[in-house]
Parts: C-alpha cells; structure tokens; sequence
C-alpha cells in the first residue's frame, strides 16, 4: 500500500502540514491552518553554515520563511538537511540521530517508527491484518482453550486412534477369527486354480471352481462381528470419561463443546456412528474405508477447534489431559516446636 503524493498533518507535529511524495517529507513544513499551494513547496535554499560567533543564527536554523516561531521546546535539527528530511527529525518515520526512544523537547503523539501520513506505529498499513485474522489485528489470534484445557494435536489424536484399532483387531482375533477361517477356506479352491492359471499365461475363466454362497453370508457375519465390536468396545467408555485406551494413554479425553462433563451414552453413539458406522460398507468395493478415512483426515482442515466430522456431529473437542500433580507426603515425624517443654 502507498500513500498519494500530497498536503498531510506532520506526524511529528501536528500543528503543521508537509507535503508527502509518495516516498518522503519534502520542503518545509507551513501550519495547519494554511492553506496549502497546489502542488510540491518549492526547492528550498541551502542553509547558511552556522559559525560559533552566531550562536542565535543556529537557534534560527529550520524555521521556514514564513512559519511562526515554534512556542514549545527547542525541536531536534540537523545541519545538513536532505531531501524529505524534516527540521525535528531525520527521514519519515526514524529516530533523531544519536538518540534512543522519543527525544526531548519531541511534539505529543510522535514515535520514532511514524511513517507515511494516515499509517499507524511500525508503518502498518490501516487496515492490515494478517491471514486469517480480523481487520486491524496485528498479531497471530490465540489458539482457543475449550474450558481451559489445551487443544489435542492431530499426531496425538492419530497415535490413540492407530492403538484402538491395535485393541479391536485383537478381539476381533478372539470372536471373529473362526468365521475368517471359514471364509478362507471358501475362497482358497477358487484363488489356488486362478493363480496356476495366471503362471501358465491361461486367461480363460472356464471350469473355475465356484464361489459358493456361503462364502457371501460369512462376508457378511465378519463384518457385522467387526462392527459391534467396535461398538461395545468404544461407546461405554467415552460416555463414561471420554476417554478410550488409546485416548488414556495418549493423555487426550473428548469433551462437550457446551461444558467440561462426561459425553453420556446418546452423544458418544453419535460421535461413533460417523467414524464406526461406515465398516459394515466395507465389502462395497471398500466405500466404508473411503469414509473413514476422510472422517479421519478431516481435523487438519478445521480451524480453529481441529474437530473431526464426528466431533462436528457430536458437538465435542478433543483436549489434552494435564497432568496430575501428586501432592507431597505428610510428614509421619513432624518435628516439634520450639515451645513443647
């Protein structure tokens, strides 16, 4: 953003006008009450070499022809003023010479970062805000804590997720490993003949052995044994605490947006069901783990919360845990005072 050349309030006194080039002060400043010509001030002439033999002179450098004497404290001059230097100060919006802060004798409201008329501190355009921020906010907005606690980042939430799953496929071992045998079994005639086929360059499908319909109605059983597993495994627990093994161990706990207390059983089935639901599509040419893996995937895309679909359904966060601090030992011996006889 620049600002257009013209008359503008000196932000180094505000009682007087300069005329801004788009990249400097120029000329000399007249008071804010003139009315300004219409274009740059003329070039002004080099200033007399000031001598000690005429110390008032060097009182005098600075004052424009024409300017009433300045009524406040003695303004900072250079000797050798530049182009777009102004008689307190040196360049648009830096610190006189040799001094540090505001110098004395400085008109109210100057800094040492003013910059081109109508900017604010540190030459930030008005209006600028970073992205994702709101207008005229100048800094990175705070990251927001649901009832005081810490959000959970994705890296945490994918570790507990990636050990629940470690859970569920063990019980799944347990109940479901027996129908697995079975629709292996089913299958291995079929796959064992379409295999020899494939080595010996034979891609005729006659005389296969038959998938029988058994093999679809064990299709079916796993998957359903998978899900209610999933189900009894994971609802219980986060409508108890909101935490399941993978959340306790990873110190993450889901809570409701509208207050810091348990999810109870109707939430958590919600938040289950967007996540969980999707495994009895599995067979459908793997559509449920499509699902499930935006399902998944989707906290990195909401801000600020980082809430997964499911969170969205539920209407929870996923926080961080603090750590529990354990409080010293009572003393068994306390040592007595000074006035036990």
């Amino acid at each position: 953003m620049s600002v257009q050349p013209g008359w503008y309030v000196d932000p180094a006194d505000t009682e007087t006008r300069r005329y801004w080039d788009g990249e400097g002060w120029l000329g000399a400043p007249i008071p804010v009450d003139a009315t300004p010509p219409d274009g740059p001030p003329p070039a002004e002439p080099p200033p007399a070499p000031v001598t000690p033999a005429a110390p008032a002179v060097a009182h005098q450098v600075g004052t424009a022809p024409g300017r009433p004497p300045h009524s406040g404290p003695t303004p900072h001059t250079s000797p050798h003023p530049g182009p777009g230097w102004g008689p307190q100060a040196g360049p648009p919006g830096w610190p006189p010479p040799g001094t540090q802060g505001t110098p004395p004798g400085t008109p109210p409201g100057w800094t040492p970062q003013a910059g081109p008329p109508g900017w604010p501190p540190q030459g930030v355009p008005p209006g600028w805000a970073p992205p994702g921020g709101p207008p005229g906010w100048l800094g990175r907005p705070p990251e927001p804590r649901p009832h005081g606690l810490r959000l959970a980042g994705y890296g945490r939430r994918l570790v507990a997720r990636l050990i629940d799953f470690g859970v569920v496929f063990a019980l799944n071992v347990l109940v479901n490993g027996w129908f697995v045998w079975r629709w292996l079994d089913e299958l291995m005639p079929y796959w064992r003949e379409a295999f020899r086929r494939g080595m010996e360059g034979n891609t005729s499908t006659e005389g296969m052995p038959p998938i029988s319909e058994q093999t679809g109605l064990l299709q079916v059983v796993i998957v359903v044994i998978a899900t209610a597993l999933w189900l009894a495994y994971e609802v219980p627990a986060m409508a108890a605490s909101g935490q399941t093994v993978g959340k306790r161990v990873m110190r993450i706990r889901a809570v409701p947006i509208a207050a810091d207390q348990p999810l109870g059983f109707g939430r958590a089935l919600s938040r289950w069901t967007t996540l969980g639901l999707p495994t009895l599509l599995w067979y459908c040419a793997g559509l449920g783990l499509l699902l499930q893996l935006v399902d998944s995937l989707s906290p990195l895309f909401d801000h600020p919360l980082r809430r997964a679909l499911h969170d969205k359904r539920a209407q929870t966060v996923v926080v961080e845990v603090p750590a529990q601090t354990t409080p010293p030992a009572p003393d068994d011996h306390p040592q007595p005072s000074g006035d036990t006889p």
